[in-house]
């Protein structure tokens, strides 16, 4: 396991300790553009993942990560940093590191009802008040989340991908197998292949995944479905994570035998997952989920574009998924609705009820890139940028769902956090989407798709294996190079 880290808040200051979001923010790549909306809210969510900085001592642990948000999240939760930290990558590695490193250091060892930990699995959220102290509330820290540990295994890869530091990987071989053993052993609460989630604490959650307000996952027709549920996103994150670990088992951590077994059980999944989730009426589209009795929970949500993300979608269903996605029930003209209209309990201000969340949406992004659908995910990308604008260059947490073409403009949610990491996070995953830049074989590879609206796209400073590489890209045509810095 990693060794925990000590000292003080003064070790910080006078740099005796490493403060991985401060390396991040003097480290990170800076861009330019033509397009000054663009510059002006990459360089606002640099100053907001800072302004979100944390250091806090958990179960004995110090740990310095991005807070969720302000006002109401001003805590670590597992799965915000870690998406953090993925669309953040592009910036610079420290960040993802330091995530990596605090949240291991505090993952699960134990069965404990009362706070939903298991072994191996990272944590939902901390919280250090009164309630918390007595024992009341579960939050010292509380594991109630059935996503962090896969997006941890994803963030893993993606980190080792951008920086080939097989060192950390290999300090954190333990982590990594009791997170494996977490998603097969307890994530799969009843042996059917996938993972699913009910709560066993009294002041438990009873939505574990991203949309985790009481009604966030339903039916077409409003019905909340029974727990334990299995919601799609869940499903290829998993994918995800066992074809990524196959990876670095093949690499850093030398185990082809593991490997072997990796790809083979995501293969499985990805054949029953697309048999038992796809809905082939009303155009075709994915389940949220299944309920306690295996029934598909037939709402149509944004969930999609996380599928789309994780790869877990054949290619002969992306254009249909597609199509669902970027749908005038779906896409309200600032971005991509939590919900459909076509769903009874949509609403346009319901918190996962038609909503449209950036960092979703970032997720949405990167995954229509992945699959070759660059116009869609540039709409994605324009439209968000043109948001920030209204939000003097700060994404909100959450938007309304109201049709751009009939307000003109974009109504935050209610109580949106702003700012919020996952959402500050996002206008560097859209940058990462239109130029289509990727870690591979130890160079950077480029594809750009830069709409005319945003001119040129260019950068130095940014750090990829140990090195400093510069990119510049108009339209289809750019290049990346080693930086002579």
């Amino acid at each position: 396991m990693v060794e925990p880290v000590r000292g003080d808040i003064a070790d910080v200051i006078h740099r005796r300790a490493d403060d991985p979001l401060r390396r991040w923010t003097i480290e990170r790549a800076v861009l330019t553009s033509d397009n000054p909306a663009l510059e002006r809210t990459v360089r606002r969510s640099r100053d907001d993942v800072s302004a979100l900085r944390l250091d806090l001592e958990v179960k004995g642990q110090r740990i310095m990560l991005p807070g969720a948000g302000l006002p109401w999240f001003l805590t670590v939760f597992g799965r915000d940093t870690l998406i953090t930290a993925y669309q953040t990558l592009v910036a610079g590695p420290t960040l993802a590191k330091g995530a990596l490193l605090g949240l291991a250091r505090l993952q699960g060892t134990r069965c404990d009802d009362f706070t939903d930990e298991e072994p191996g699995k990272i944590l939902h959220e901390v919280r250090s008040g009164e309630l918390t102290r007595t024992g009341a509330k579960p939050y010292g820290p509380y594991y109630g989340t059935a996503d962090a540990t896969q997006l941890w295994l994803i963030l893993l890869s993606e980190y080792w991908r951008w920086s080939r530091d097989d060192d950390t990987v290999r300090q954190l071989r333990a982590n990594a197998l009791a997170a494996l053993r977490w998603i097969d052993e307890y994530g799969d609460r009843d042996g059917d292949g996938y993972v699913e989630y009910a709560t066993r604490s009294p002041e438990g959650l009873g939505n574990q995944c991203w949309r985790d307000s009481p009604d966030g996952v339903c039916f077409a027709d409003g019905r909340i479905p029974a727990l334990p549920v299995a919601t799609c996103d869940l499903q290829g994150y998993t994918y995800d994570a066992k074809m990524r670990l196959a990876e670095l088992a093949d690499w850093p951590l030398a185990d082809r035998g593991l490997a072997r077994r990796l790809r083979a059980e995501a293969a499985a999944l990805y054949e029953r997952f697309n048999r038992d989730f796809w809905i082939p009426e009303r155009g075709g589209y994915y389940a949220v989920g299944l309920d306690g009795d295996k029934n598909r929970i037939d709402a149509k949500t944004s969930n999609m574009g996380h599928l789309l993300w994780s790869g877990i979608v054949p290619p002969d269903r992306a254009e249909s998924v597609v199509r669902q996605l970027m749908s005038d029930d779906m896409f309200s003209g600032w971005g991509i609705r939590t919900l459909s209209r076509e769903e009874r309990l949509y609403n346009a201000l319901g918190y996962h009820l038609g909503t449209v969340w950036p960092h979703d949406n970032s997720l949405a992004a990167l995954g229509l890139v992945r699959y070759g659908y660059r116009e869609e995910a540039n709409r994605i990308c324009l439209a968000l940028i043109e948001a920030a604008e209204q939000f003097g260059y700060r994404l909100p947490e959450a938007m309304s769902g109201f049709e751009r073409e009939r307000l003109l403009f974009a109504v935050p949610y209610p109580t949106a956090c702003s700012p919020q990491a996952w959402a500050a996070g996002a206008p560097l995953a859209l940058v990462r989407a239109m130029l289509d830049l990727q870690p591979v074989g130890g160079r950077l590879s480029m594809d750009p798709d830069i709409p005319p609206e945003i001119g040129r796209i260019a950068s130095d400073r940014i750090r990829a294996f140990g090195q400093c590489w510069e990119i510049e890209a108009v339209g289809r045509t750019g290049y990346v190079r080693l930086s002579d810095t």
